[in-house]
């Protein structure tokens, strides 16, 4: 690890997740202590342990890179090298002892996604890509699913830490999407939904108030697997927006038809902030 090639970050990244997974899964079906950020916003020893982890395992390999990560904000700047990282995406997952989350490590450059580690270490399921390169699982190519008709797409979705103060809202989209598709699911992991949707498993996915390290690593192995990820308008993704809609690509149109008339209607929908 002594260049600053992309392939040796992917590397790193690599197995700095395994390391962090494993940490993790170690601690699952154990008694933890946990820390309410707010009503429905956990976090635990394991997820400052995990973030430690990673965090201090780029620091010493590529320390002039930035690191914004779930438990210590930060910003990246605009034209160097920065990392996204969620140690835990699946934080109450992993305390009620549901065995679905994930490690979560993205690299930028210059703004824009180059590389992507998606690590869910129950099911040794390790989902990586690099920009023009393609997506991986377990080095298996990824492709998206080949469905075209949003009434026969399998979506899945998330409700954010303010779903108690507009829950009226957020149900408007599930109920819009329990009609016109074939049905919907609630996982718990936005990293690991839109590994999914960029392995077929999912047809699509939609979420508000995501923050960039829930999805910087997963919106590129969606678009390596050949799918799309744009805001609820078709303008595309910025990871710092509040609204996220990923898909095959062939049911994208249907789907922003359908997302757009309810967002006029749901101007309420403001900031950010995710539970997962």
């Amino acid at each position: 690890m002594t260049t600053d090639r992309v392939p040796d970050r992917i590397t790193l990244a690599i197995e700095l997740a395994r390391h962090a997974g494993a940490f993790i899964a170690a601690g699952l079906g154990r008694k933890r202590a946990v820390e309410f950020k707010s009503d429905v916003n956990l976090v635990t020893e394991i997820d400052r342990g995990a973030q430690a982890i990673i965090v201090d395992g780029l620091a010493r390999v590529f320390p002039g890179d930035v690191v914004v990560a779930e438990e210590d904000v930060g910003q990246c700047a605009s034209d160097g090298p920065c990392w996204y990282v969620d140690p835990l995406d699946g934080t109450t997952n992993f305390v009620h002892g549901l065995p679905h989350f994930a490690v979560s490590i993205a690299y930028f450059e210059r703004g824009a996604a180059k590389a992507a580690v998606v690590y869910d270490p129950c099911k040794d399921e390790l989902f990586t890509a690099e920009r023009g390169h393609g997506a991986f699982c377990n080095g298996r190519p990824l492709a998206v699913s080949q469905v075209d008709m949003l009434d026969r797409a399998l979506l899945v979705t998330g409700f954010p830490y303010d779903r108690r103060e507009h829950i009226d809202a957020y149900l408007q989209y599930l109920r819009l999407f329990i009609l016109r598709a074939q049905d919907v699911r609630r996982y718990g992991s936005a990293s690991l939904d839109l590994c999914y949707v960029a392995g077929g498993r999912f047809d699509g996915f939609w979420e508000w108030k995501l923050q960039p390290w829930d999805t910087a690593a997963g919106w590129l192995v969606v678009e390596e697997a050949g799918g799309k990820v744009t805001d609820f308008d078709g303008s595309p993704y910025d990871p710092w927006a509040p609204r996220i809609l990923a898909t095959n690509g062939r049911i994208h149109a249907q789907a922003l038809e359908s997302l757009q008339v309810l967002a006029a209607q749901t101007t309420e929908l403001t900031g950010t902030g995710s539970a997962r």
